[in-house]
């Protein structure tokens, strides 16, 4: 059975780690570099970085900030957010990162997708999806533009589409449940994971421990990302990892 992964993620906004719910209200929440040197002491897994201003300013930082914490980290890191292109992707590579992560760029250029994984292979790009539940259709609608815009897609059939392309993996986000520390939502990861052949990482809502255990539980994760809960020390990685070994769920 494969070890399930515990996933830090920082979105880092103007050089900071910032955190808040459903998308808004940010917060600071500290240093990058100095988070994932302390992320990788603790045990995590990997880490995930996502440039979530995604402005000029903010591109020159990542790369910089990306250098400074492959030259410090053992653990793999996806960087991510305003990469449009395969020399985005060079670039990050190059810095150091050790995956892509492709959200809005994908949407609007499907074939990016299949484009990077025949470059890179499938191993170093990670489809990132912000979903949202509509009533309307009964079921998740896609979001792009940092959870701003919505898109016709419907969300189980963009995995299956990212996948289809060459996508290595999916990092699934309920905007419904983020930051809201009410727990990882369990029916739109199963509905993914269901539907697709490659790993799900499920984020958004993560409030404590058995948060984790539940989403395992239900054996439709391969990992579980979290950030606030990490960065403003609720709990921690090992809390977490030593929490999931004595239920029996197989962690590093």
């Amino acid at each position: 059975m494969l070890t399930k992964r515990i996933i830090p993620c920082l979105d880092v906004k103007d050089g900071r780690v910032v955190k808040g719910v459903q998308f808004v209200e940010l917060r600071d929440a500290g240093d990058p570099v100095e988070l994932a040197a302390f992320y990788d002491l603790e045990g995590a897994d990997e880490l995930v970085f996502l440039d979530i201003s995604a402005s000029h300013e903010g591109r020159e930082t990542m790369v910089d900030v990306v250098e400074q914490v492959a030259a410090t980290l053992a653990i793999p890191f996806t960087v991510g957010g305003g990469i449009n292109k395969i020399d985005d992707m060079k670039r990050m590579l190059r810095a150091g990162a050790d995956k892509v992560s492709l959200n809005t760029a994908a949407l609007l250029n499907p074939t990016l997708i299949k484009v990077g994984a025949d470059f890179f292979g499938s191993q170093c790009i990670v489809v990132a999806i912000d979903a949202k539940y509509d009533e309307s259709i009964n079921s998740w609608k896609v979001y792009t533009h940092g959870g701003r815009r919505e898109t016709d897609w419907e969300v189980v059939a963009w995995a299956q589409e990212a996948a289809r392309l060459g996508a290595g993996e999916i990092l699934l986000t309920s905007m419904d449940s983020d930051g809201e520390k009410k727990g990882y939502n369990i029916a739109l990861t199963k509905a993914v994971s269901e539907a697709i052949r490659i790993p799900v990482i499920a984020s958004g809502g993560a409030g404590n421990a058995a948060h984790f255990l539940e989403i395992f539980d239900h054996g439709v994760a391969d990992a579980a990302l979290a950030a606030s809960i990490f960065h403003y020390k609720e709990t921690s990685v090992k809390e977490v990892k030593n929490y999931l070994r004595e239920k029996g769920v197989p962690v590093r």
